[in-house]
């Protein structure tokens, strides 16, 4: 056996790691005081809206600064890029004028996009396997849903965890605001170009289409992490040994080892540090990246997988599986018709059912 092959067999059994972790210390570009910005989230359930801090603002508190989900659909790409595309089947599907590769649909094999295609069947199918017990087909479809998660809600209920989450927040932070004020080329209604507004609605449309002064006050600032920021990342490899093919124990190390292949891939590469406007991160040189194995008893032990390591790795696992074939197929707008008419029949039916 391929020693490249069998390197990391022991991170697939009961008796190795039950995880890989990092945590990764991050700063603004601007330095550790350097002003950065947390994605905002609409209000509901009781969620005012904006920020999502947790704690005393002014005390000790948790700021998000890039959620799980966000992190991995940051990271899922790169098997797009020339190095990575190798390892995983490129399944794109032509939607109008656009192409939307697998890899950036956000529900991954679960995704609208899919299931409004001709592939609808062979994902149909993979997932029904799936729930059998045999994650194959998926794989040969769509590993990269057995290393970021997927849930087929819509259809079979078919779910897999995670094996890579990844998260950034910030902690004992201060918020800021900021205000600004739009001042127009000219005064138009001063100097006779247009009259003035007759109501708020006619006023309105001219602070719309930027005929008058626009302030915008107290808005969102930004933060300062006086406590710092941190990129916790897991590698769950309790998780990845749930992965099977079905009774087969031969092929089921082969999807594994292919699936961990990729894992490891994606684990070892930072993503990169531009998450949204105003907001870049980079690493604190002072306190450098320490990934460990983490072990069933809590024993802790230095991992020492690189990124090159681990493509070499995915590289002969892949080749041992068999990487599926890539697949570029149209948006079919009749299925989106008929998906749409069964969501509507559901709901008409548990309507129905309420009377």
């Amino acid at each position: 056996m391929n020693n490249k092959l069998t390197q990391f067999d022991h991170y697939l059994t009961g008796s190795g790691p039950a995880a890989l972790v990092i945590r990764e210390y991050l700063v603004p570009v601007e330095g550790p005081d350097g002003v950065l910005f947390p994605p905002t989230f609409a209000s509901g359930d009781g969620f005012p809206g904006g920020y999502n801090i947790d704690g005393d603002l002014n005390g000790e508190n948790i700021a998000l600064i890039d959620s799980l989900g966000s992190q991995a659909n940051r990271i899922e790409p790169m098997f797009a890029e020339p190095d990575y595309a190798a390892l995983v089947p490129q399944v794109v599907i032509k939607a109008g004028a656009k192409s939307v590769s697998l890899l950036q649909a956000g529900h991954r094999a679960g995704d609208a996009i899919v299931r409004c295609s001709a592939l609808q069947q062979e994902f149909q199918d993979a997932f029904k396997k799936l729930l059998d017990g045999d994650a194959t087909a998926l794989a040969k479809i769509a590993p990269t849903s057995l290393v970021f998660g997927v849930w087929d809600s819509r259809d079979t209920q078919a779910k897999m965890p995670r094996l890579i989450a990844s998260t950034i927040r910030a902690f004992n932070v201060r918020k800021l605001t900021r205000s600004a004020q739009f001042v127009p080329a000219t005064d138009y209604v001063g100097g006779g170009l247009l009259d003035e507004p007759a109501d708020k609605t006619a006023k309105d449309g001219y602070s719309e289409r930027g005929f008058v002064h626009v302030p915008a006050t107290a808005s969102h600032g930004g933060i300062i992490a006086k406590g710092g920021i941190r990129r916790d990342a897991t590698l769950a490899l309790a998780a990845l040994n749930l992965i099977s093919a079905g009774p087969n124990s031969e092929a089921s190390v082969a999807l594994r080892r292919y699936i961990l292949g990729l894992a490891l891939v994606a684990f070892t590469r930072l993503p990169s540090g531009y998450l949204r406007q105003g907001t870049i991160l980079v690493s604190d040189p002072d306190k450098p990246t320490k990934p460990v194995e983490v072990y069933p008893t809590g024993e802790r032990k230095p991992c020492t997988v690189t990124h090159e390591t681990a493509l070499e790795y995915a590289k002969a696992a892949a080749k041992a599986f068999g990487v599926g074939t890539d697949r570029e197929e149209p948006f079919d707008i009749e299925r989106a018709k008929k998906d749409l008419q069964g969501k509507e029949g559901k709901a008409a039916g548990k309507n129905k059912k309420a009377k």
